[in-house]
């Protein structure tokens, strides 16, 4: 194998690493934001995970993401709770922060 296939096998494996990394955050931070938003609904336990797990499984990349905020916003709506796009967006991304330290953390 030449230098240069050695290089581009490097940079092949550190994007497949990356992109497995941002999904894995995408993930945990739509759980997170699964477990606040059902607070927030008065949905405690099982059923709260449950719906975190919902909320984990309509995806990670930005198509999804909106997905998600319709979806976080629509159930909110549905209860009478107060919540902007605006604000829940950046709530997101304050979440996406915190899942990027947790699996930074745990590796």
């Amino acid at each position: 194998m030449t230098t240069f296939d050695e290089r581009e096998q490097s940079f092949e494996n550190k994007f497949s690493h990356d992109q497995e990394l941002e999904f894995r955050i995408g993930a945990r931070r739509n759980k997170l934001l699964g477990l606040w938003a059902a607070q927030l609904l008065g949905i405690h336990g099982s059923d709260a995970e449950g719906y975190a797990k919902t909320l984990a499984e309509l995806g990670t990349d930005k198509m999804h993401e909106d997905s998600v905020v319709a979806r976080v916003l629509h159930d909110f709506k549905t209860r009478g709770i107060d919540m902007s796009e605006h604000r829940l967006r950046r709530h997101i991304t304050e979440l996406t922060h915190s899942a990027r330290q947790q699996l930074m953390t745990e590796a």
